[in-house]
């Protein structure tokens, strides 16, 4: 395994309510777990609202769109939500192509994403 393919995530409590996670590597059914970890951390901190930067993800496959899903849920059920900001192109296009926008918030950046999570509430 190559460097570029490990998945490390980096933690940033915006509010009591808000967190931005950022992933950078692969996210896949393998390396999900530790995006997982980080996001059920925050939940455990009191935290409802999660915001994705994907800007350092190169690579996601379906484990990492059930991830995506699994943790819309668990934000939905807590009252809040997810929101994945800064897509790069190949990781934009996965989620298009399984029209991800229709499941949950897209926003072309971070800068986005925070705004709109702080308009919700």
């Amino acid at each position: 395994m190559t460097d570029e393919r490990i998945l490390t995530v980096g933690v940033e409590d915006l509010s009591s309510s808000t967190v931005l996670l950022c992933p950078a590597g692969e996210i896949d059914r393998d390396s999900q777990t530790v995006l997982h970890e980080a996001a059920t951390a925050a939940f455990g901190r009191g935290a409802d609202r999660l915001i994705i930067d994907l800007t350092e993800v190169t690579f996601c496959d379906s484990g990492g769109l059930s991830l995506f899903v699994r943790l819309d849920r668990e934000a939905a059920a807590r009252g809040g939500s997810l929101r994945l900001a800064a897509a790069r192109p190949a990781v934009r296009a996965i989620l298009d192509v399984v029209n991800f926008d229709r499941l949950m918030s897209l926003h072309e950046t971070v800068a986005e994403a925070v705004q709109a999570s702080r308009a919700e509430g």
